[in-house]
């Protein structure tokens, strides 16, 4: 942010003028290593035009994934926190992120731990991304958590990428569905129409249903439009609570398909993030209460806390889950059982997380390669049985 500040210098000169910092503190210490004694300090009101940059500034996954390997591969190289932070702020484009990382960096450089100084940013440092950090200082293997953070970032960022990516087309396609029939309602059908009348012909049923579809979206498609937006609208905002979270979670893992893709995806991201934790030393308890915070499903999120609850009693993690075979398949629980048996959990998830991995890629693939189809075959039947409607009676006036 920008603040407006009123100085003087060492001669006595008063300076007037504006200041970019993280925080009105920030800004006074800026402004007294360039030699200034602020009289004056305040934010500045900002412009519109800033006022949009600072929405278009939001600070996106993939910058925290670069952000994150190239802490790990310079810390790695014995390159001082202090000195790596002030490059990677140096060679941020984003504005609202390179102040934060400033932040950071003179947090750390004042005698703040690392881990501290990312806390006061939980929105772009999530729970798991702290708690995996200090770990790692509190065992001198910051390096490794590092490291290791790093690519299980890159790999959460793949994933998310390539479902994208694959939802891309199909939604292409529907766009083009909708595209081409109001073209035809608008346009095409309208001057079918004034032919068939001026033909006199006794109009099939079926090219009357069409004609009378057609006419009603004309005049009262604008009623359907608000009734769905509004209905969009609604559903967003019970989403938005916590009884519509529950409800639309368990809904989105009963889809066909879908619902198993979702599973897997959680599974993937259960396995791999108390992996992750328990390598980094951090005991179980508290591991599952980390994850109950990033696992992302309401239905998933309920089971882990419970687990959290029973394995703080004693129970095994396996024993829990077992509980709850629709959302955690057998397979999965005797992994984690022969995990727990053997000490070897962390190494035990990790081939969990390996084996769902190639489902998903697999899954994914064959998502794309069903939807496309379907809806290329539904493009086809609607238009093909508007055209063949309205057309019906040509054919037949020309027979006759």
């Amino acid at each position: 942010m920008k603040f407006n500040y009123q100085a003087r210098t060492k001669t006595g000169e008063i300076r007037t003028g504006s200041v970019e910092a993280s925080s009105k503190e920030v800004a006074a210490i800026i402004l007294q290593r360039y030699g200034f004694y602020v009289t004056f300090l305040e934010i500045a009101a900002p412009q519109f035009y800033e006022k949009k940059v600072k929405l278009f500034g939001k600070i996106s996954g993939k910058e925290i994934v670069l952000f994150s390997r190239q802490l790990a591969i310079m810390f790695k190289s014995k390159v001082p926190m202090v000195e790596t932070l002030k490059v990677l702020a140096a060679q941020t484009q984003n504005t609202d992120f390179k102040e934060k990382i400033v932040k950071i960096s003179e947090d750390v450089e004042g005698g703040t731990a690392f881990s501290r100084a990312l806390s006061q940013y939980p929105k772009i440092f999530s729970s798991f991304y702290v708690a995996t950090i200090k770990a790692g200082e509190a065992s001198g293997s910051l390096s490794d958590s590092l490291d290791y953070l790093a690519g299980h970032l890159e790999r959460e960022y793949h994933l998310t990428a390539k479902i994208r990516g694959a939802l891309i087309y199909p939604a292409l396609i529907i766009f083009v569905v909708f595209a081409v029939l109001g073209l035809m309602i608008f346009y095409v059908i309208p001057n079918l129409t004034e032919v068939l009348l001026a033909s006199g012909a006794e109009l099939p049923l079926p090219t009357r249903i069409i004609l009378g579809l057609a006419d009603f979206m004309r005049t009262y498609g604008w009623l359907l439009l608000i009734f769905l937006g509004g209905a969009a609208i609604l559903s967003v905002r019970y989403y938005l609570t916590k009884s519509g979270r529950i409800l639309f979670d368990k809904l989105f893992l009963k889809i066909p398909l879908m619902g198993s893709f979702l599973k897997m995806m959680y599974l993937s991201r259960f396995a791999e993030n108390l992996s992750t934790l328990i390598s980094a030393g951090i005991p179980i308890t508290q591991a599952l209460e980390i994850i109950t915070d990033i696992i992302g499903n309401t239905s998933y999120k309920k089971i882990v806390a419970q687990t959290r609850e029973e394995v703080g009693k004693g129970e095994a993690i396996s024993a829990v889950l077992a509980r709850f075979p629709e959302l955690f398949p057998p397979i999965f629980v005797q992994m984690t059982a022969v995990g727990e048996k053997t000490g070897t959990l962390d190494s035990t998830l990790m081939n969990v997380v390996d084996f769902y991995r190639k489902d998903l890629d697999l899954m994914a693939d064959n998502l794309v390669s069903v939807i496309e189809p379907v809806i290329i075959i539904f493009l086809g039947v609607v238009v093909g049985g508007i055209m063949l409607a309205v057309l019906m009676p040509l054919y037949q006036t020309i027979a006759l």
